[in-house]
This record gives C-alpha cells, sequence and structure tokens, in this order.
C-alpha cells in the first residue's frame, strides 16, 4: 500500500527525499512503456488475490474495472503522471486509488516491486520478440525473394578484399539471409527462457498467503514458473541474451552493410542505393551517400555497448534484487528500438536496391577460374600425377591469366605436361584441353552440386543436358528438389532454416553441407 508520500516504500520514513535524489530514482520517464503489461499483471494479480479469499468478489471486480480505466487513459494520452510517480507501478497504483479508494491498495498485498517489475519486464519483451521476428522474417523473404529473381548473374567473390572466384549475386544474397536465419532462430530461444513466471516470488522469500502461481501462469499465458524466490527476483539472464541475440544480428547486419557500401562505390559499381535510403553533400553536388547502410554499421556498436553495459553492472552484484536492476530496462527499450529500426531500413535497402550485372561481369577474368580448373583437373586425370605438381609450373601462370595470351599460355602447359600426347592424355585426359570457361565451370559446379557457381544454389531446376558434363546431373539435383513453400510470420513456427530451405528448392539445409566433390 502507498505511503501519504505517494510512495510504495514510504512506511519508515519521516523525511521528504532530496529533489535531486527524487529525479536521480525515478524511472518513469522511460519505464512508462510498460503500462500495458503492468495492468495486464495486475489484473491477474488481483485473481489470483481473490482466489486465496484476499479479496471479495465485489472488490476484485472493482479493482478490475478501475484498471480497465487506467489502461483507456494510457491509451488515449490522457494519463497523468505525477513528480512524485517514481516508476509505472507507483504511478499506477495512485492512479487506482484515486478512482476506488482503499480498496487499491489490497492489489499489492503479497505482492513486491522485485517480482512485479520482472514480470511486466518479461512480459513486455516477450511481446516485442514476436514484433522483432517478423521484421527480421521480412527482411529474409526480401532477401530470398531478390535471390530467385537474379539467380542468374555472376559477379566476383571475394577473400580477404582479393578477387578469388566466380559466385553467383544470389549466393552472397544467401550467404546473408542463412545468417539471419540463425539469428531468428536464437531470438525464437530467447523468448522460450523469457516466457517464465516470476510472480508470486514476493521481495526474497515467497508468497505465503496461498496465491496460485499456476492460476497466475495461466492468466499471463507464461510456459513455465520460476522455481526459486531469490533467483526469481533478480537474475536478467533473458535481458543478456536478448541484448547479445541483437548484437550478434547486428553484427550479421553490419557486414552485409560493409559490402554493399564497397560494391556501391565507383570502384566497384555493382550496385546503386535507392534514392530512398541514400543522402547527398552540402557542399559536393554529385555525391550520393549509403547513409542508411553506414547507419545500419554504426548502430552496432550502440547494441554492443548496451550488452556490455549490463554484463558490468551484473557482475558485481549480491545475491537478490538490488536497485542497480533499474539499468535493464533503458538497454531492452533503445536495442529494441534500434533493432527495429534497422530490420526495416534494411528490408528497404535490399528491396530497392539496384544492381549493375554489366559491372559484375566485366569484373570477372579467367584467372579467377584456378580453383574451378584445379577440381576439373583432379576429376578428369589421375589424382597423384595432378595434385603432385601443381605449384612446380601450372599455378603460377594462373595468377597472369587475365593477361594478353595468359589463358593460351595455360592451355599450352597443361598440353606439355608429363604424359601428354597428341594421341591421347593420361588415363583419358584430353590432349589438348577445352578452353575453360564460366560456362564449364558451371557445368561442373552443377554436377558436383558446388553452391557458390551452379545454379542449384539457389534452388533452380534447369533443363536436362547432353554430353559429358550434364550426364546424371537432373538425376542428381532431382533428389534435393523441393517446391516453393509459405513463409509464416505468425502463430506455430516452424525452424528458420527449414523455412529458408522450403523457399531454396535444391538445398538441403539438414544435410548441409551437400558432400565431398566427388559426388558422394
Amino acid at each position: 500500500m502507498a505511503s501519504e508520500s505517494g510512495k510504495l516504500w514510504g512506511g519508515r520514513f519521516v523525511g521528504a527525499v532530496d529533489p535531486v535524489m527524487e529525479k536521480f530514482n525515478s524511472s518513469i520517464a522511460y519505464d512508462r512503456a510498460l503500462w500495458e503489461v503492468d495492468v495486464q499483471g495486475s489484473k491477474a494479480y488481483s485473481r489470483g488475490l481473490q482466489k486465496a479469499g484476499l479479496l471479495t468478489k465485489e472488490e476484485m471486480d472493482q479493482i478490475l474495472h478501475a484498471l480497465d480505466k487506467v489502461a483507456e487513459e494510457w491509451a488515449q494520452g490522457t494519463f497523468k503522471v505525477n513528480p512524485s510517480d517514481e516508476d509505472i507501478h507507483t504511478a499506477n497504483e495512485r492512479r487506482l486509488k484515486e478512482l476506488i479508494g482503499e480498496t487499491a491498495g489490497k492489489l499489492h498485498t503479497g505482492r513486491s516491486r522485485n517480482d512485479q517489475v520482472v514480470t511486466d519486464l518479461r512480459l513486455w519483451m516477450r511481446q516485442d520478440c514476436s514484433r522483432l521476428s517478423a521484421l527480421l522474417w521480412e527482411l529474409i523473404r526480401t532477401m530470398v525473394d531478390r535471390a530467385e529473381a537474379e539467380h542468374d548473374v555472376l559477379f566476383p567473390g571475394y577473400t580477404h578484399l582479393q578477387r578469388a572466384q566466380p559466385i553467383r549475386w544470389s549466393h552472397w544474397i544467401l550467404s546473408h539471409a542463412v545468417a539471419l536465419t540463425r539469428d531468428s532462430e536464437r531470438l525464437l530461444e530467447v523468448q522460450k527462457r523469457i516466457n517464465v513466471l516470476p510472480l508470486g516470488s514476493g521481495a526474497i522469500a515467497g508468497n505465503p498467503l496461498g496465491v496460485d502461481r499456476e492460476l497466475l501462469q495461466a492468466e499471463l499465458n507464461f510456459g513455465a514458473i520460476t522455481l526459486n524466490s531469490m533467483d526469481a527476483t533478480s537474475e536478467r539472464d533473458f535481458v543478456a541474451e536478448f541484448l547479445f541475440w541483437a548484437s550478434l544480428c547486428m553484427t550479421h547486419l553490419s557486414r552485409m552493410a560493409e559490402d554493399l557500401i564497397l560494391y556501391g562505390t565507383k570502384e566497384f559499381s555493382f550496385v546503386q542505393l535507392s534514392d530512398a535510403y541514400s543522402t547527398g553533400s552540402s557542399l559536393m553536388p554529385q555525391k550520393k551517400n549509403p547513409d542508411s547502410l553506414e547507419l545500419i554499421r554504426s548502430k552496432a556498436g550502440r547494441v554492443f555497448g548496451r550488452c556490455a553495459g549490463l554484463l558490468m553492472t551484473l557482475k558485481g552484484l549480491p545475491s537478490t534484487y538490488n536497485k542497480d536492476l533499474q539499468e535493464d530496462k533503458e538497454a531492452v527499450f533503445e536495442v529494441s528500438d534500434t533493432m527495429s529500426a534497422v530490420l526495416q531500413v534494411a528490408t528497404g535497402v535490399i528491396s530497392t536496391l539496384q544492381i549493375h550485372r554489366e559491372n559484375m561481369a566485366r569484373a570477372l577474368s579467367p584467372d579467377m577460374l584456378a580453383t574451378d580448373l584445379a577440381y576439373y583437373l583432379v576429376r578428369k586425370g589421375p589424382p597423384v600425377l595432378w595434385r603432385r605438381e601443381p605449384r612446380v609450373g601450372l599455378w603460377p601462370q594462373c595468377g597472369a591469366v587475365h593477361h594478353p595470351g595468359g589463358h593460351s599460355a595455360l592451355q599450352r602447359r597443361l598440353a606439355d605436361r608429363p604424359g601428354a600426347s597428341t594421341a591421347a592424355g593420361p588415363a583419358g585426359l584430353e590432349p589438348s584441353p577445352p578452353r575453360f570457361s564460366i560456362k564449364l565451370a558451371q557445368e561442373e559446379a552443377a554436377a558436383f552440386f558446388l553452391p557458390g557457381l551452379a545454379p542449384s544454389a539457389v534452388g533452380f531446376q534447369e533443363p536436362s543436358r547432353s554430353g559429358e558434363h550434364g550426364q546424371g546431373w537432373q538425376e542428381e539435383m532431382g533428389k534435393e528438389e523441393r517446391g516453393l513453400g509459405p513463409l509464416p510470420c505468425s502463430g506455430p513456427t516452424p525452424s528458420p532454416a527449414g523455412q529458408l530451405g522450403n523457399l531454396l528448392p535444391g538445398v538441403s539445409w539438414e544435410d548441409w553441407p551437400p558432400g565431398s566433390l566427388d559426388g558422394t
């Protein structure tokens, strides 16, 4: 019950709180975001009190009706916060007392703000995880749609920011989409651990008044009940897990943003951002700045800071509740807002991104097929012979293939290998190997399910081909075919990796990676 000063804790105090301390201690400026779940929790607790015989049916109905009025005022923006309302719990109970008098005080019977605030936070975060999950899957769906529409686009794949191998643009998109599916799975796991009821734990030692916690669990739709009242009121593992989830998700989004920033420079000219997600320069009119991507990249640091800050707060606390834990809500609310904005902006960027196919194609060169050529040689020639000598004379020339005459020199070097002749190459290798090209590399990749270059990397079945490199391809890929399926964002959610797999026929996410290079 609140004291004459309006504080829920004012029983033993005779002096006023210093105004500076009043402001320092107050959290109503940000925890007002919990108003709806605070009302929800109070309604459930009033029913628990009535079942325990601590409220009459008439008193419970009176409290429930008044709580509806409080919720209506918050929803309509007419709720007036008083200077003495240090937090959302104080504000709501003060208003309840104004509406129904002393009966309002009975609502706090056996309940501490220690178990009340953590119940509110769990309720709020449980809802927020569902909202963020929907935004995350909207981004993943957008990325998969682009991969499907642009699966025929080739461009350089990079390692160490050096051109490495030709890959499909769709393979790059899906590399980030797959990372985000893991983030979605983690978020569901975090939500599962959030969904545990602490209400009824009291301040530290439980509630001895016979309040039915299973009733509270059913009323608030929690999946489980906390096991220890000391732990229940003080643990913030679920907050730390949420902040870590956000940090890891932002790591993935930041890396994708960095790639796109590079690809959008004039030096690359692979992509161009829509004007809707770009800004300009106040001095240099020719500039088109990727501010959306740069802010996604920078927001990662903000999220990391909140995660590290909370862990630093938690590490030195003694057992049970301490006021330090007030810091958890600002971290959660800020990170939630940041993630919401980032996911929506990232979805907009991906959906409106323009790609320059011609520039991507021009950036490809024969030397980038060196690895594919190595795979080809291993499959077509004696393994021992081809693996024994690669660094002696063949591969140094691969780096020069993009120079004039380089490819012909490489082909001549192949023809001059020990054991090669005009009649027959070693173990059936052609004496004059066909000009190795992107097309041949694609056919080889399809036959042996190399995901970076093969059309099957994004699950699109090509017409049956005849010839040496096409035999058996359709039969092998037919084993992995899947149809396009729906991508639900509400209701029972299947495995995110499974959802992505449904969108990508030809890719078995359960059996990834797909096997060795020889097709076994």
